[in-house]
């Protein structure tokens, strides 16, 4: 009689240090981002820095009025930024309108380190202390990685979504604060 495997022991996840993005964080996002597969499932071309500066700007706004927003992800051993993870409104018209969407995005050298998961944990903390009930992460069905990141927090994955350019498909993953 053949046993089932052992399971894997969990590996330790790694310290990481979050903050409300500040104006050099645009630059910093820019640069950490600046690689065709970070950008893979998120347009699939790097964005300008003026995309950066208004997005660490309207995260500054969330912080402020909803006591949550996209975190810049910091290495504590050095302080050098990693990418961002955190929660704001879903931006768009389609999709989960009107909820709350956690994400993570981190430099291609960090990937596969635990450090997703991790900060998106901090995150969620950030999300519940504000009386946020549920969240969203939309993922899109090619990214492996991310779908295991949602996972590893305990998501379950809700509806399948076309964004309306129609050339992809998206999952929404939800969890119940």
């Amino acid at each position: 009689m053949t046993s089932a495997p052992a399971p894997r022991p969990a590996r330790p996840l790694p310290a990481v240090e979050l903050r409300v993005p500040t104006e050099e964080d645009a630059w910093h996002w820019h640069h950490v981002f600046n690689d065709p597969q970070v950008m893979e499932f998120h347009g699939g071309a790097p964005a300008e820095l003026s995309v950066y500066e208004e997005l660490t700007a309207r995260q500054r706004r969330h912080h402020a009025e909803l006591g949550f927003c996209l975190y810049t992800l910091l290495d504590p051993a050095d302080g050098a930024v990693i990418g961002f993870t955190g929660a704001q409104p879903w931006p768009c018209e389609w999709g989960p309108a009107g909820e709350i969407e956690i994400g993570w995005r981190l430099g291609r050298a960090y990937w596969g380190k635990g450090y997703a998961t991790t900060a998106a944990e901090r995150a969620l903390d950030a999300v519940r202390t504000a009386g946020v009930q549920r969240v969203v992460a939309m993922v899109d069905a090619r990214n492996a990685r991310s779908i295991a990141v949602t996972r590893r927090l305990g998501m379950h994955r809700a509806e399948t979504v076309t964004p309306p350019t129609g050339n992809r498909t998206a999952y929404c993953h939800r969890l119940d604060l």
